[in-house]
């Protein structure tokens, strides 16, 4: 029987890809990762040497909300590591059965060795142009709901790009003659989830609604002026692209969550109408 801290795949996999998921750590032991880099998205590998004490000291420093630990099959190092977790008082849990669970279960794994850019803290850095509009947004929602919560992105002039990645150690996206950019009829938002492993079909929906703003093709799907017109209109009304990029992942968070989730509603006036026909 599982413990009271333990999370099913299922349960994880309705706060996966959301604002509320938990920070997510796979400790699963070197040897046990090297049969299997894939990550669980958007969880922070720990090796080995990041289980020591003074180090997991400073890991509990960097955590800012509810864990899940997610060990090779839900036994004692990820339910020892929320133990330790919650002794100094951080909300932690385990997820059950593990990494083979998610894996078994048909739930989406995902190559980190495509991010390549990160800091001295380990967070991936992302660079490309300012004022973003859609893939510009796209992507960095993506990365962090689904690659590195963390992840930092600079907003810069078109002719500093190259500059800016030399000097700062960061990853170009959305720019022409650079791996993650468009490739024929995809967008930058299509190339990461097909680099990255990333297939489910609320994400799959989702691309074809970013393709279809991102390129000037709205017969590929109906929802795409809308979501185009809100990018727009959010322009205006931010001079931050970094304040731009917080409400555009809101406007992301929905968009997915439709797709996941609401697809099947529909919405009509009046409703819950009593008496019979008007």
């Amino acid at each position: 029987m599982p413990a009271p801290d333990a999370i099913a795949p299922d349960k994880l996999a309705k706060l996966h890809g959301t604002a509320r998921c938990p920070i997510l750590l796979d400790n699963r032991r070197d040897p046990v990762r090297a049969e299997d880099p894939r990550l669980f998205p958007g969880a922070r590998a720990l090796t080995d040497a990041d289980m020591a004490p003074d180090t997991l000291d400073r890991l509990t420093d960097t955590l800012s909300g509810p864990v899940v630990a997610i060990c090779a099959e839900g036994h004692g190092r990820s339910q020892g590591l929320a133990a330790l977790l919650r002794s100094r008082g951080i909300a932690a849990g385990y997820l059950e059965g593990g990494h083979a669970a998610w894996r078994a279960a048909g739930l989406p794994l995902v190559d980190p060795g495509k991010i390549t850019a990160r800091d001295g803290q380990g967070r991936s850095v992302g660079v490309t142009r300012a004022r973003p509009k859609v893939d510009r947004i796209a992507c960095p929602w993506l990365i962090r709901r689904f690659i590195d919560p963390r992840a930092v992105f600079l907003y810069v002039a078109p002719a500093e790009i190259t500059s800016v990645a030399e000097t700062y150690g960061a990853m170009p996206f959305d720019v022409e003659d650079t791996f993650w950019s468009h490739r024929g009829e995809l967008c930058t938002f299509d190339v990461m989830l097909a680099e990255l492993g990333l297939r489910t079909p609320a994400l799959d929906r989702l691309a074809a609604i970013v393709r279809s703003a991102d390129t000037a093709r709205p017969e590929l799907a109906p929802e795409a002026p809308a979501l185009l017109a809100a990018l727009l209109g959010l322009s205006p009304m931010y001079a931050d692209d970094l304040e731009q990029l917080e409400a555009g992942m809101a406007l992301y968070d929905a968009f997915y969550r439709w797709c996941r989730d609401a697809t099947d509603e529909t919405h009509n006036w009046p409703t819950n109408r009593t008496g019979g026909a008007a």
